[in-house]
Protein backbone atom coordinates (compact mmCIF):
# COMPACT_ATOMS: atom_id res chain seq x y z
CA UNK A 1 0.00 0.00 0.00
CA UNK A 2 1.24 3.23 -0.99
CA UNK A 3 1.31 6.62 1.26
CA UNK A 4 1.43 10.45 0.44
CA UNK A 5 2.71 12.54 3.43
CA UNK A 6 2.04 16.14 3.96
CA UNK A 7 4.25 18.11 6.17
CA UNK A 8 3.73 21.09 7.48
CA UNK A 9 6.64 23.03 9.07
CA UNK A 10 4.95 25.44 11.14
CA UNK A 11 6.68 27.87 13.50
CA UNK A 12 5.80 26.08 16.92
CA UNK A 13 4.63 22.88 15.65
CA UNK A 14 5.51 20.14 12.45
CA UNK A 15 2.90 17.96 11.45
CA UNK A 16 2.87 15.27 9.21
CA UNK A 17 -0.26 13.47 7.76
CA UNK A 18 -0.18 10.42 6.02
CA UNK A 19 -3.05 9.68 3.38
CA UNK A 20 -4.16 6.63 1.42
CA UNK A 21 -5.05 7.04 -2.45
CA UNK A 22 -8.50 6.98 -0.95
CA UNK A 23 -8.15 10.04 0.31
CA UNK A 24 -8.41 8.13 4.23
CA UNK A 25 -6.09 9.30 6.75
CA UNK A 26 -3.32 6.88 8.12
CA UNK A 27 -1.46 8.52 10.89
CA UNK A 28 -1.05 11.79 12.20
CA UNK A 29 2.21 13.11 14.04
CA UNK A 30 3.05 15.87 15.80
CA UNK A 31 6.53 17.75 17.36
CA UNK A 32 7.81 20.74 18.40
CA UNK A 33 9.38 22.72 15.57
CA UNK A 34 12.36 23.95 17.05
CA UNK A 35 15.23 25.09 14.98
CA UNK A 36 16.85 22.17 13.46
CA UNK A 37 14.16 22.40 10.80
CA UNK A 38 14.81 19.27 8.24
CA UNK A 39 15.84 17.10 10.90
CA UNK A 40 12.16 17.52 12.39
CA UNK A 41 10.49 17.23 9.36
CA UNK A 42 12.02 13.82 8.77
CA UNK A 43 11.44 13.05 12.02
CA UNK A 44 7.53 13.67 12.30
CA UNK A 45 7.52 11.53 8.55
CA UNK A 46 9.47 8.46 9.94
CA UNK A 47 7.14 8.40 13.33
CA UNK A 48 3.78 8.93 10.87
CA UNK A 49 5.19 5.71 8.96
CA UNK A 50 6.31 3.71 11.88
CA UNK A 51 2.56 4.53 13.46
CA UNK A 52 0.83 3.40 9.71
CA UNK A 53 3.06 0.11 10.12
CA UNK A 54 5.10 1.05 6.86
CA UNK A 55 7.99 1.43 5.78
CA UNK A 56 10.13 4.03 4.11
CA UNK A 57 9.44 2.23 0.55
CA UNK A 58 5.96 2.65 1.04
CA UNK A 59 6.29 6.16 0.82
CA UNK A 60 5.04 7.93 -2.84
CA UNK A 61 5.12 11.21 -2.24
CA UNK A 62 6.55 13.89 0.16
CA UNK A 63 4.28 17.41 -0.18
CA UNK A 64 6.04 19.79 2.33
CA UNK A 65 4.34 23.04 3.01
CA UNK A 66 4.42 25.65 6.08
CA UNK A 67 6.92 28.45 7.14
CA UNK A 68 9.57 25.85 6.74
CA UNK A 69 8.84 24.43 3.86
CA UNK A 70 12.02 24.89 1.87
CA UNK A 71 13.76 22.96 4.56
CA UNK A 72 12.16 19.49 4.03
CA UNK A 73 14.94 18.19 2.40
CA UNK A 74 12.80 14.40 1.31
CA UNK A 75 10.35 16.42 -0.32
CA UNK A 76 9.28 16.24 -4.06
CA UNK A 77 7.26 19.14 -4.73
CA UNK A 78 5.98 21.94 -2.22
CA UNK A 79 3.14 24.38 -1.44
CA UNK A 80 1.60 27.34 0.25
CA UNK A 81 0.23 27.66 3.84
CA UNK A 82 -2.66 29.03 1.89
CA UNK A 83 -3.19 26.72 -0.82
CA UNK A 84 -2.32 23.47 1.70
CA UNK A 85 -5.29 25.10 4.12
CA UNK A 86 -7.92 25.43 1.35
CA UNK A 87 -7.64 21.56 0.11
CA UNK A 88 -7.44 20.99 3.82
CA UNK A 89 -11.04 22.62 4.60
CA UNK A 90 -12.40 21.84 1.96
CA UNK A 91 -11.80 18.31 2.33
CA UNK A 92 -13.88 18.58 5.58
CA UNK A 93 -16.49 21.14 4.09
CA UNK A 94 -16.52 21.07 0.63
CA UNK A 95 -18.74 24.07 0.37
CA UNK A 96 -15.86 26.20 2.12
CA UNK A 97 -15.70 29.45 0.13
CA UNK A 98 -13.86 31.32 3.13
CA UNK A 99 -10.71 29.71 5.59
CA UNK A 100 -9.81 31.53 8.30
CA UNK A 101 -6.46 30.02 9.31
CA UNK A 102 -4.83 31.01 12.82
CA UNK A 103 -0.92 29.80 13.50
CA UNK A 104 1.72 30.92 15.78
CA UNK A 105 3.28 33.74 13.21
CA UNK A 106 0.64 34.46 10.79
CA UNK A 107 -3.39 34.83 10.53
CA UNK A 108 -3.94 34.12 7.37
CA UNK A 109 -8.15 34.85 5.45
CA UNK A 110 -8.35 33.19 1.94
CA UNK A 111 -11.39 33.55 -0.42
CA UNK A 112 -12.52 30.63 -2.66
CA UNK A 113 -14.25 30.81 -6.02
CA UNK A 114 -17.02 27.30 -6.70
CA UNK A 115 -14.28 25.52 -7.83
CA UNK A 116 -11.99 26.11 -4.67
CA UNK A 117 -8.98 28.22 -6.01
CA UNK A 118 -7.96 30.91 -4.61
CA UNK A 119 -9.64 34.70 -5.22
CA UNK A 120 -7.98 36.73 -2.36
CA UNK A 121 -6.34 36.48 0.73
CA UNK A 122 -4.99 38.72 3.82
CA UNK A 123 -2.40 38.27 5.95
CA UNK A 124 -2.18 39.39 10.19
CA UNK A 125 2.02 39.36 10.13
CA UNK A 126 3.49 42.39 11.03
CA UNK A 127 2.52 42.03 14.72
CA UNK A 128 2.61 39.06 16.98
CA UNK A 129 -0.59 40.44 18.92
CA UNK A 130 -2.21 39.46 15.52
CA UNK A 131 -0.98 35.58 15.61
CA UNK A 132 -1.21 32.48 18.22
CA UNK A 133 1.89 33.65 19.49
CA UNK A 134 0.51 35.97 21.73
CA UNK A 135 -1.69 33.43 23.04
CA UNK A 136 1.64 31.26 24.24
CA UNK A 137 3.17 34.39 25.34
CA UNK A 138 0.45 35.69 27.33
CA UNK A 139 -0.28 32.16 29.14
CA UNK A 140 3.84 31.45 29.72
CA UNK A 141 4.05 35.26 31.46
CA UNK A 142 1.46 34.14 33.90
CA UNK A 143 2.76 30.97 34.56
CA UNK A 144 1.02 28.42 32.02
CA UNK A 145 2.13 26.42 29.59
CA UNK A 146 0.47 26.44 25.70
CA UNK A 147 -1.30 23.05 26.18
CA UNK A 148 -2.84 24.47 29.16
CA UNK A 149 -4.84 27.01 27.25
CA UNK A 150 -7.21 25.39 26.76
CA UNK A 151 -8.38 23.96 30.53
CA UNK A 152 -7.57 27.93 31.46
CA UNK A 153 -10.02 29.41 29.24
CA UNK A 154 -12.78 26.99 30.32
CA UNK A 155 -12.78 28.55 34.06
CA UNK A 156 -13.42 32.41 32.54
CA UNK A 157 -15.99 33.87 33.98
CA UNK A 158 -15.87 36.93 31.88
CA UNK A 159 -13.18 38.59 30.15
CA UNK A 160 -11.16 42.09 30.39
CA UNK A 161 -10.28 44.35 27.76
CA UNK A 162 -6.71 43.91 26.11
CA UNK A 163 -6.33 46.18 23.07
CA UNK A 164 -4.45 44.09 21.20
CA UNK A 165 -3.06 47.12 19.17
CA UNK A 166 0.91 45.96 19.88
CA UNK A 167 2.18 43.22 21.44
CA UNK A 168 4.18 45.39 23.51
CA UNK A 169 1.16 47.50 24.50
CA UNK A 170 -1.11 44.60 25.34
CA UNK A 171 1.79 42.76 27.04
CA UNK A 172 1.77 46.03 29.47
CA UNK A 173 -2.18 45.54 30.07
CA UNK A 174 -1.50 41.54 30.91
CA UNK A 175 0.91 42.80 33.76
CA UNK A 176 -1.48 45.89 34.53
CA UNK A 177 -4.56 43.31 35.22
CA UNK A 178 -2.45 40.67 37.20
CA UNK A 179 -1.49 43.56 39.31
CA UNK A 180 -4.89 44.17 40.04
CA UNK A 181 -5.48 40.34 40.74
CA UNK A 182 -7.77 39.66 37.44
CA UNK A 183 -8.09 35.75 37.39
CA UNK A 184 -5.65 34.79 34.84
CA UNK A 185 -8.42 32.85 33.07
CA UNK A 186 -10.29 36.06 32.23
CA UNK A 187 -7.18 37.81 30.91
CA UNK A 188 -6.55 34.79 28.86
CA UNK A 189 -10.17 35.27 27.56
CA UNK A 190 -9.53 38.97 26.71
CA UNK A 191 -6.26 37.66 24.91
CA UNK A 192 -8.62 35.23 22.92
CA UNK A 193 -11.34 37.87 22.29
CA UNK A 194 -8.71 40.62 20.90
CA UNK A 195 -7.08 38.05 18.61
CA UNK A 196 -10.37 37.26 17.30
CA UNK A 197 -11.46 41.13 16.87
CA UNK A 198 -8.51 40.97 14.70
CA UNK A 199 -9.72 38.18 12.68
CA UNK A 200 -13.13 39.47 11.89
CA UNK A 201 -11.24 42.75 10.62
CA UNK A 202 -9.03 40.13 8.00
CA UNK A 203 -12.53 38.78 6.90
CA UNK A 204 -14.29 41.91 6.65
CA UNK A 205 -10.95 42.95 4.15
CA UNK A 206 -11.29 40.17 2.21
CA UNK A 207 -15.32 40.06 2.10
CA UNK A 208 -15.84 36.86 3.59
CA UNK A 209 -18.85 34.88 2.50
CA UNK A 210 -20.90 32.08 2.36
CA UNK A 211 -19.37 29.38 4.29
CA UNK A 212 -16.73 29.80 6.91
CA UNK A 213 -14.00 27.23 7.86
CA UNK A 214 -11.74 27.81 11.08
CA UNK A 215 -8.55 26.53 10.56
CA UNK A 216 -4.50 26.52 12.60
CA UNK A 217 -3.21 25.35 15.58
CA UNK A 218 -4.73 28.04 17.85
CA UNK A 219 -8.75 26.78 16.74
CA UNK A 220 -7.92 23.72 18.93
CA UNK A 221 -8.88 25.67 22.20
CA UNK A 222 -12.97 25.33 21.60
CA UNK A 223 -13.19 28.66 23.62
CA UNK A 224 -11.08 29.72 20.89
CA UNK A 225 -13.44 28.74 18.32
CA UNK A 226 -16.61 29.86 20.54
CA UNK A 227 -14.72 33.20 20.70
CA UNK A 228 -14.95 33.25 16.93
CA UNK A 229 -18.27 32.28 15.93
CA UNK A 230 -19.75 34.68 18.61
CA UNK A 231 -18.37 37.37 17.26
CA UNK A 232 -19.52 37.05 14.31
CA UNK A 233 -22.98 36.15 15.37
CA UNK A 234 -22.89 39.75 17.08
CA UNK A 235 -21.49 41.71 13.97
CA UNK A 236 -23.16 42.23 10.44
CA UNK A 237 -20.53 40.02 9.05
CA UNK A 238 -22.01 36.96 10.43
CA UNK A 239 -25.14 37.34 8.64
CA UNK A 240 -25.55 34.31 6.49
CA UNK A 241 -22.60 32.92 6.94
CA UNK A 242 -22.10 28.96 7.78
CA UNK A 243 -19.17 28.34 10.18
CA UNK A 244 -17.49 25.49 9.92
CA UNK A 245 -15.52 24.15 13.43
CA UNK A 246 -13.00 21.50 12.80
CA UNK A 247 -13.25 19.14 15.94
CA UNK A 248 -10.16 18.47 18.55
CA UNK A 249 -6.45 18.26 16.73
CA UNK A 250 -8.21 18.33 13.45
CA UNK A 251 -7.80 22.57 13.06
CA UNK A 252 -4.10 21.25 13.74
CA UNK A 253 -3.52 19.11 11.31
CA UNK A 254 -6.27 20.56 8.04
CA UNK A 255 -2.66 22.49 6.28
CA UNK A 256 -0.65 19.13 6.82
CA UNK A 257 -3.83 17.34 5.34
CA UNK A 258 -4.27 19.75 2.75
CA UNK A 259 -0.47 19.33 1.33
CA UNK A 260 -1.11 15.60 1.79
CA UNK A 261 -4.02 15.28 -0.66
CA UNK A 262 -2.26 17.83 -3.45
CA UNK A 263 0.27 15.22 -3.55
CA UNK A 264 -2.10 12.48 -4.44
CA UNK A 265 -3.37 15.03 -7.36
CA UNK A 266 0.28 15.67 -8.54
CA UNK A 267 0.47 12.56 -8.82
CA UNK A 268 -2.47 11.58 -10.65
CA UNK A 269 -1.14 14.44 -12.77
CA UNK A 270 2.19 12.95 -13.65
CA UNK A 271 0.55 9.47 -14.23
CA UNK A 272 -1.66 10.96 -16.69
CA UNK A 273 1.19 12.63 -18.02
CA UNK A 274 3.19 9.48 -18.09
CA UNK A 275 0.35 7.49 -19.96
CA UNK A 276 -0.26 9.90 -22.50
CA UNK A 277 3.91 10.49 -23.75
CA UNK A 278 3.40 6.66 -23.86
CA UNK A 279 0.42 5.89 -25.55
CA UNK A 280 0.62 4.23 -28.87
Amino acid sequence: MSFVAGVDVGSTYTKCVLTRRDGAVAATIMRRTGFRLPEVSREVVDAALERAGARRDALAYVMATGMGRHQVHDKDLYVTELTAAARGALSAHPGTRTVLDIGGQTMKVTRLDEDGRIVTFRLNDKCAAGTGAFLEKTAHYMGYDTEEIGALLSTAKGSVPISGVCAVFAESEVINHLSLGTAPADIMLGAVESLVSRSVQLLKRVKGESELTLVGGILRFERMSQAVVDKLAADKLGRGITVNVLPGADAQFATALGASLLGWQRLARRGATAESVHAP
